[in-house]
């Protein structure tokens, strides 16, 4: 299969659809990788890295549209991008398409066949595609969130781990699943006093089996929530429901009691936040205080740390790229019910469920499609 890698073009994505490692073990099956110039640039791959593991480098993306069966991308196609689909081609990237009428309707437009990485399922009933950029934003919250606490910021001017003498920060992580686990993990290795709140027991069975009662897992109604966020210095929201906004855990009220100086980083602000004064920053802007609490809303964290999360994204990706390049789109599909999932527009139409109820559009079982 030809495969194509055009250069992200969003504003400040730096991340790259494959690394040239990714790229090595498709040619070295035989299909034929075309990158579109700097593709890598911004994590630091070079043209040469790319063609010394096979690649073929090509100076637009129209070039590498045109040229390619299979796109390959991070974030979802820009207007600019949509157009340069064609019938039957393959696009492989995240789409977020629930809350994007016009991209939806240029997808469908285009005849093109595209697979959205946060619908692919697995066994266990989670999102793997998903995982790896909930683990980087978790594990930033707490760079985020300690920094946020430092005057300089608006913050109290607390160390998180403290020192002998001196007791730590106390950290609430609402939410014990990839986040708030991440979020832990970097929290207690500070030495910061850590609480996570959850709505599942085995969640908090596990988290108190992994972190060996170095962290408080306590059951989260809203009772706990009000109690353990009015004591705490820095909170994490890291509630997210699959394709559906967040819900509000901490409201308006509680941010006005909160101590004065505190922070709060809202990981799940791509889906609305789950924090009531939240809106989303940017990384070039990244706070904001209200009532003196310093609110840290980027979206898209993982954008800041860009090589790792290239990494980490690809390290999830690659088994299904290739299966898509060695089997084609159809067999690939009909072979694997969970990357069937991830079909969203096939020959303009809707494949995936949520998508169509959220725009009101119709539903086409893609089983039908793929015949």
């Amino acid at each position: 299969m030809i495969i194509g890698v055009p250069k992200e073009i969003k504003n400040h994505e730096y991340r790259v659809g494959m690394v040239p490692s990714s790229v090595r073990e498709l040619t070295n099956k035989g299909h034929k990788v075309f990158i579109e110039t700097n593709a890598g640039s911004g994590i630091g791959f070079t043209d040469q890295d790319y063609t010394d593991v096979g690649a073929s480098i090509l100076a637009t993306a129209a070039e590498v549209f045109a040229s390619s069966e299979m796109i390959v991308k991070v974030k979802e196609p820009q207007a600019v991008e949509r157009a340069m689909l064609r019938e039957d081609q393959l696009l492989f990237t995240y789409l977020h398409l629930a809350p994007d009428r016009p991209q939806t309707e240029d997808l469908i437009k285009s005849g093109s066949v595209c697979i959205a990485y946060e619908t692919v399922t697995d066994d266990r009933g989670t999102l793997p595609l998903l995982a790896p950029m909930s683990e980087v934003a978790g594990r930033m919250s707490i760079q985020a969130g300690a920094m946020a606490l430092e005057k300089s910021m608006g913050g109290r001017g607390m160390l998180l781990g403290g020192v002998p003498g001196v007791e730590p920060a106390k950290v609430v992580i609402i939410g014990g699943g990839m986040v708030g686990t991440n979020a832990a993990q970097m929290a207690v290795g500070l030495g910061a006093d850590v609480v996570i709140l959850d709505r599942s027991i085995d969640a908090l069975r596990r988290l108190n089996a992994q972190f060996d009662n170095k962290v408080k897992a306590i059951y989260s109604t809203a009772d706990a929530i009000e109690k353990h966020v009015l004591e705490a210095d820095l909170v994490i929201g890291g509630v997210l429901v699959p394709g559906a906004a967040a819900p509000k855990l901490v409201t308006k009220d509680h941010i006005k009691r909160m101590k004065p100086g505190s922070a709060i980083v809202d990981v799940a602000i791509d889906q609305g936040g789950c924090i009531e004064t939240s809106h989303a920053t940017t990384h070039q802007d990244p706070t904001y205080i209200v009532d003196d609490v310093v609110h840290y809303c980027v979206a898209n964290m993982p954008g800041a740390v860009a090589r790792t999360s290239t990494f980490a994204l690809n390290n999830a990706t690659l088994p299904y790229i290739i299966k898509l390049a060695d089997l084609g789109y159809r067999a690939a599909l009909l072979k694997d019910k969970h990357l069937l999932n991830g079909l969203n527009v096939m020959h303009g139409k809707i494949t995936c469920r949520e998508v169509a109820e959220a725009l009101d559009l119709e539903f086409v079982d893609p089983k039908i499609l793929l015949g």
